[in-house]
Order: structure tokens, then sequence, then C-alpha cells
């Protein structure tokens, strides 16, 4: 296991999740410690926009879907009864499959009493493995138009690395492919900003990582936008808020060119330092 694994999330897209991710990653190697950036946001990843890694792994993600043997198949119908999903279906002795509904529990092949069903492996996407100088890289691709997004998150959390910190960028909201991504972590550092929308979405996301009983605090950015109802919401649910990044245009020109921060306004380097010794410290709690 690594020594650490951060999740980055939010409730909702436009956050900058990805910018306080990417930059805690390369502020952690450049301390000499271990890191690997992992972008689960599978459905539009853009880590690497950022930190221009040098591919030297790529390989297809499958996952397992039923095949139906109709000379087999006596149409009992079991299986289709058991799939909450309705990914396969017994119509008059037919039986369909909807691989898209699919969830790959291989239930259906369990209760097959003849053997008809075997599993076809289907392809969903590809995960990526390199390196950003010192910072270890992977990501997930999902196919276009595919919807199985937990899969691909699943499969690209397999390469995470052994030893040192794991950054693991999850993708938006509070759905299955979050709760994938962030399940595991060691904590959880939900990003927002001072809007109502924002707080709106915080909240669902609080209510996520405290359901799945994972520590957690708070990085507001464009922190000096807005009014202060997310100051005053973690003040009242007693949640630390760890990071504030202001609304500097610097920053937003250097995000249009896929530069860091930490590399284009060297004052903002302290901000991920502070970051970083603060998740130190959470680290020996949660050990």
């Amino acid at each position: 296991m690594p020594d650490m694994q951060i999740a980055i999330a939010s409730g909702k897209g436009g956050t900058g999740k990805t910018t306080i991710a990417t930059n805690l990653a390369c502020h952690i190697a450049r301390s000499g410690e271990d890191v690997q950036y992992i972008d689960c946001d599978v459905e539009e990843p853009n880590g690497h926009i950022f930190l221009k890694p040098e591919i030297s792994k790529t390989q297809p993600v499958t996952i397992d879907t039923p095949e139906v043997d109709a000379e087999k198949c006596d149409g009992c119908g079991k299986c289709g009864q058991l799939c909450q999903y309705s990914a396969i279906v017994c119509l008059q002795e037919t039986v369909m499959t909807f691989e898209q509904l699919c969830h790959s529990c291989g239930g259906c092949m369990l209760v097959c009493p003849t053997g008809a069903i075997t599993a076809k492996q289907r392809q969903i996407g590809f995960f990526d493995l390199g390196t950003a100088d010192a910072v270890k890289f992977a990501q997930g691709r999902l196919n276009i138009g595919d919807i199985h997004t937990p899969g691909l998150i699943k499969r690209v959390k397999q390469e995470a690395a052994k030893q040192g910190y794991v950054i693991l960028d999850a993708p938006p909201g509070t759905s299955c492919p979050v709760i994938e991504a962030v399940k595991d972590a060691d904590f959880v550092l939900l990003v927002t900003e001072p809007t109502p929308f924002g707080l709106n979405d915080l909240k669902l996301a609080v209510g996520m990582v405290r359901e799945l009983k994972l520590p957690f605090a708070v990085a507001i950015n464009r922190s000096d936008v807005g009014d202060d109802q997310v100051r005053r919401y973690c003040h009242r649910e007693s949640i630390e808020i760890i990071l504030e990044i202001p609304d500097d245009r610097r920053i937003a020109e250097a995000y249009s060119v896929g530069d860091m921060i930490v590399d284009a306004l060297p004052e903002y380097r302290s901000r991920f330092a502070d970051l970083y010794e603060r998740l130190k410290v959470t680290e020996g709690q949660v050990s």
C-alpha cells in the first residue's frame, strides 16, 4: 500500500480539482517524495495537459459481458429475473442482452441451469502509464459513448504505486464514478467555490464522504469572490478549510495555456507547501 492516497474531489465541475491535484503532485515530487498522479476523471481526463507526461504504456481495458448460446438455452428466464439492471431479458424463449446496461456481476452465468451464458470481453477504454519529470502518471480514457465509467476507474486504480503518495483526481459530482474513485482513499480534499452552486454541491459531497466514513477537509478556490456562505457552513459543520486560492487572473492565464501555478507564479508555491504539510499531519492520523 502507498504511504497515503489523497483523493481530490468536488460536488460540481469547474471548481479547480485538477489545478490543485496536479500542482500538489508537482510540489510533493519536488520535495523529494515519491508521488503518483492518477486521473480518475476518465470521461474527460485533462491532467496530462498540465503535467505533460511521457506515456510509456497504453493498454485496452475490457469488462465481462454475457454471451448466450441459443442452442443450450432452454428459455427458463432465470437470468432476466436475477438481473437488476435489465441487461439480460428473456422474451418468448429468446434471450436478449444489452451490454451498455451490464454491470459485469456475473450473476446471470451463475444462475443459468444449462451453462448457456458465458463471459465475453468488451472493450470500454484504455489506461495510460508514464512519467512527468518526477511524478508518476496514470490516466483512464473511456471510449466515447460508453457508460462503464466505474469499471475503468477501478482498473486504473489498480495501477496505483505501492509506495509514496498517490493523488487521485476524481470526477465531479457524487455519483457512482466518484464513489469508485474515492472509496479507498485515506483522505479526501473537497474543492469548492464560494457561490450558491458551490455551496449546494459541497453539501452533497460532504454527505457522500461522511456516508463513506472518510476523513476530509475543504479547499476553496477563487476564495475572494462570491459570499461567505461556504465558510459559515464549514464552521457550523466543524469542517476544516486547509487551502484557499484567490481569484487571480494570472492563474487563469496560466491555466489557459497548460502551465502549472507552481511554475508560472512562484509566490503560490508556499500555499501548496502548506497544504502538503497539513496533509502529512493527517497521514499520521489515518495510518
